[in-house]
């Protein structure tokens, strides 16, 4: 136990430390996903920007080739929203996560799922069934589940269903560059193996605190969607350390994990849409100021591209690309130092080099 205080600059390198952030790293793509307890993927491509800043010679076609293989994939985790995940984790982390899912089968949508006065396990096992003899789209489960029960409301239905079924969207969704509907199958059709049986929920708040830590009891709930997990943090008990952060909050850790200098140097990075950098913490101000929060996190639901300058969020980007020219948009919430203009162009043009090879032209605007 410790009465140590850290400040948002020690909290700030600890995190991009643990995120890979502070310097590139020489690891396969498959164990940076594992080190990162999965990366959140509401759009397809974001987890490819999200390596290539963490890894030193990440290829994107290793993550295609890790989909393809069924080592990686995509379903609905943490927070109830789409993670890129290996398959070792799906398997682990799905059974824990449900229970964000059954809250949401409890309450709004799920009070007018209930009230259809159906046997709503035959529905899910009917789905099931359907969804494991081949992937199929949304509107094709629409119209099985519409056929099957004529008069009931088959949009409900069928999100009834991808909240009940720990469903997996298969490739080629989710490929770099790859285009066409989604489709879902069932994550032990996929795999050939069901989830785990009963795993440890402490293991999960042990490795959020080794990807995200120090954190407080409220910043693991705000990343796994989870409550009451202060019994778990409690029972874990001597096998974590204490901190303080600036407001007097409680702050857990593991006791080895790094916390680097608050002075250390932070390279420029781009980070993509939806990263768990700018998700995972109910105090976010560690990485994103309140105000720049605002501009990033749109009403919508949509949690735009980022830059880092000096560890923080200090504008926002988008990638364009079209009749040979790509192109990165970069709007600056503040003047950088010519320094960081420089690296924050250098950088963006290796990634336009990554994102789109073809390219002839790779310009960065800012």
């Amino acid at each position: 136990m410790t009465n140590e205080i850290l400040g948002r600059r020690a909290l700030n390198r600890a995190l991009l430390e643990r995120q890979m952030l502070l310097r590139r790293h020489r690891l396969p793509a498959l164990e940076a996903i594992e080190r990162l307890v999965g990366m959140q993927s509401q759009a397809p491509n974001p987890p490819y920007i999200g390596l290539w800043s963490r890894l030193d010679g990440f290829d994107f076609d290793e993550l295609a080739g890790l989909m393809r293989e069924r080592r990686a994939l995509r379903m609905v985790l943490m927070r109830g929203t789409l993670h890129l995940v290996s398959a070792r984790d799906a398997l682990a982390l799905r059974p824990l996560t449900q229970a964000v899912l059954d809250g949401y089968l409890r309450t709004g949508r799920g009070s007018a799922l209930n009230g259809l006065a159906l046997d709503l396990a035959q529905v899910r096992e009917a789905a099931r069934r359907f969804l494991e003899e081949e992937p199929r789209t949304d509107k094709e489960l629409r119209a099985h589940l519409g056929e099957r029960w004529p008069g009931k409301d088959a949009e409900l239905l069928a999100w009834g269903v991808r909240c009940a079924l720990p469903l997996v969207q298969v490739p080629p969704r989710g490929i770099w560059g790859a285009s066409g509907a989604a489709r879902h199958t069932t994550l032990e059709n996929w795999l050939g193996r069901p989830a785990d049986d009963d795993p440890p929920i402490e293991r999960m708040v042990l490795r959020y605190l080794a990807a995200f830590g120090p954190a407080t009891v409220a910043d693991v709930q705000q990343w796994s969607g989870l409550t009451r997990l202060g019994e778990v943090v409690e029972r874990l008990g001597s096998e974590l350390t204490t901190f303080a952060d600036e407001n007097g909050r409680t702050l857990y850790d593991l006791p080895e994990a790094p916390r680097p200098d608050p002075a250390t140097p932070a390279p420029v990075r781009y980070v993509p849409e939806f990263d768990n950098l700018t998700l995972s913490h109910a105090d976010r101000t560690r990485i994103i100021s309140e105000e720049h929060r605002k501009r990033v996190f749109t009403v919508n639901g949509i949690i735009r591209a980022t830059v880092l300058v000096d560890g923080f969020v200090r504008g926002m980007w988008k990638m364009e690309a079209g009749r040979g020219t790509a192109t990165l948009r970069v709007d600056l919430f503040a003047p950088v130092s010519e320094t960081d203009r420089a690296a924050l162009v250098d950088e963006g043009r290796r990634l336009l080099a990554t994102a789109h090879p073809r390219a002839t032209s790779h310009e960065v605007v800012l």
